[in-house]
C-alpha cells in the first residue's frame, strides 16, 4: 500500500487528541431600548406608506403628467405602458408585505 492511500478505517479517537469539551454558553435574551421600538414602528410606517403609494399612484391621472415623463418625450410610450405600471405596483406589494412581516415581528419587544 502506498503512503498516500488510506486503508478505509478511520484512525482511533483519543480523548487528548479531540481536546477539552467546552460547557454550553448560556443564551441571553436581547434587551431592547425605547429607540429600538421606535425605529421598528417608524420602519413599519415607512414601508406601509411607500407600499400604498406605489400600488395606487401608477393608476392615477398624475402618473402621465409628471416631471419624469416630460424629460424625454420619446420615452412616453414606455412610461404609459401597463406593464411598467404593473411592475411599480408589484414593488408596492413587496413593500406592503415587508411592513406586514415587520408588524408581526414587533412581538419581539413584548415582555415574557
Amino acid at each position: 500500500m502506498m503512503p498516500t492511500e488510506s486503508s478505509g478505517t478511520p484512525p482511533p479517537l483519543d480523548a487528548e487528541a479531540s481536546g477539552p469539551v467546552d460547557a454550553p454558553i448560556p443564551i441571553r435574551r436581547a434587551e431592547y431600548r425605547w429607540y429600538h421600538k421606535l425605529i421598528a414602528v417608524v420602519f413599519v410606517a415607512f414601508c406601509l406608506e411607500i407600499g400604498l403609494f406605489l400600488v395606487i399612484f401608477p393608476w392615477t391621472d398624475y402618473w402621465e403628467g409628471n416631471y419624469f415623463a416630460a424629460i424625454v418625450p420619446e420615452w412616453r410610450v414606455y412610461w404609459e405602458n401597463l406593464y411598467l405600471r404593473g411592475a411599480v405596483s408589484g414593488l408596492g406589494i413587496v413593500n406592503l408585505y415587508i411592513s406586514l412581516v415587520e408588524v408581526f415581528r414587533l412581538r419581539r419587544f413584548a415582555r415574557h
